[in-house]
């Protein structure tokens, strides 16, 4: 049996936030993949197999809420990797 289809309904929305929003902001591949799992452990996580599934349900308020709450995990995930990227260059 296989589980490939089985996913967090957030990566998606969380990786599309920080390619259209944080690429510019000269991060190397590492610091956007820490700063995707930052964002990522910031939402509580939602399992499912099709996207089309979890979208198809929801109502237009709840597809907003989960934009805001995306961008936000996003937003203070990028702090905190500048933060942590600032406290290690003054060691």
């Amino acid at each position: 049996m296989s589980f490939d289809t089985v996913h967090n309904y957030f990566e998606r929305l969380v990786f599309n936030e920080i390619n259209e929003h944080y690429l510019d902001k000269e991060l190397d591949e590492q610091q956007l993949a820490d700063m995707a799992c930052i964002a990522l452990n910031r939402i509580p996580p939602r399992y499912i197999r099709f996207d089309i599934d979890m979208s198809f349900y929801m109502t237009t308020e709840e597809h907003i809420e989960h934009e805001e709450t995306v961008s936000k995990a996003v937003r203070k995930a990028y702090k905190k990797l500048l933060k942590l990227d600032r406290d290690n260059s003054e060691r």
